[in-house]
């Protein structure tokens, strides 16, 4: 079935593959950008020209997560190009890499509003018409970190996956009774392929910073970030996120998994989320709700 589907932080990365992924597999798709005209005037003509080579339906489209009228426009601009949207794809982040003490309290709240909060100002602009249409699928790009191995120096991000990923579980449930699926996918740390690492923030207090590069934390980030890579096998490719996420829209409506995992590295996440995800089953029926764990399909 062909699905309409809109992407966040699609500009690369991730976002990018994936759209492109969805879009060869038939779909219309819309890889959603910030500042279209601008800094990624350059982007669009590239997804354009990419778009007509090898003839499939990717088109671009204007969407700030970080703006709710943008969200609300870009929304607003998919539903009226084709009377309906069927999948949203919650990837759009930021990374952010240093010691926990020195991002200040604003950069917390900042790398929260990308990876959090941009996810409930799509959801409330496009739920209505999801609901509307008795189906849909809620995709949440997640991550190993908030169940996995939690190297140091990744905090705000951990922190900011983490919520990002109890608010996809805490939505599953919610929509299930208006025919919307919930899958959660899990990538690990890919080092190559995109440019989570390299474009991290950093600490703004650098001074306190200093006191972690000098003291007797000198060399644990590189020790880390080496770690890390290391960790990954030499044959991981970003793009079996992509991969993933065209699966599951492939698989046929009532039936999509709830989560997914895509972590070469294998850092622990997969055992502590399935023992999660029991308790999470075992509480539904224990309540008397279990139908809200698979969502209602009309025919």
């Amino acid at each position: 079935m062909k699905e309409v589907i809109l992407v966040t932080g699609a500009s690369s990365g991730f976002g990018l593959l994936s759209a492109k992924a969805l879009a060869k597999a038939g779909h219309t798709v819309y890889a959603s950008m910030r500042d279209t005209t601008g800094r990624n005037a350059p982007q669009v003509a590239s997804v354009a020209a990419w778009a007509t080579k090898h003839g499939v339906d990717l088109r671009t489209v204007e969407l700030d997560v970080s703006n709710e009228a943008s969200v609300t426009a870009g929304v607003e601009k998919v539903i009226a190009d084709n009377g309906r949207l069927d999948i949203i794809v919650h990837n759009a982040g930021h990374m952010a890499f240093g010691a926990a003490e020195a991002f200040t309290p604003e950069q917390y709240a900042q790398l929260y509003d990308i990876n959090v909060l941009s996810t409930q100002r799509v959801n409330r602009a496009a739920l209505p018409q999801l609901r509307k249409q008795g189906h849909g699928l809620l995709v949440w790009v997640s991550s190993s970190s908030t169940r996995g191995g939690t190297p140091p120096f990744l905090a705000p991000y951990f922190a900011a996956k983490a919520a990002m990923d109890s608010l996809a579980v805490s939505y599953a449930s919610e929509v299930a009774r208006w025919g919307i699926e919930t899958s959660i996918v899990v990538p690990g740390a890919f080092t190559k392929g995109t440019n989570h690492f390299a474009h991290a923030g950093a600490p703004e207090d650098t001074a306190t910073q200093a006191e972690y590069d000098e003291g007797p934390y000198a060399g644990v980030a590189d020790q880390a970030l080496a770690g890390l890579a290391a960790l990954e096998p030499e044959d991981a490719d970003a793009g079996a996120v992509a991969v993933a996420i065209t699966d599951i829209v492939n698989v046929p409506r009532g039936k999509r998994p709830y989560r997914v995992y895509v972590d070469p590295s294998q850092d622990g996440a997969e055992e502590v989320f399935r023992v999660g995800d029991r308790m999470r089953r075992e509480m539904f029926h224990a309540i008397g709700l279990k139908d809200l764990l698979s969502p209602r399909i009309r025919d």
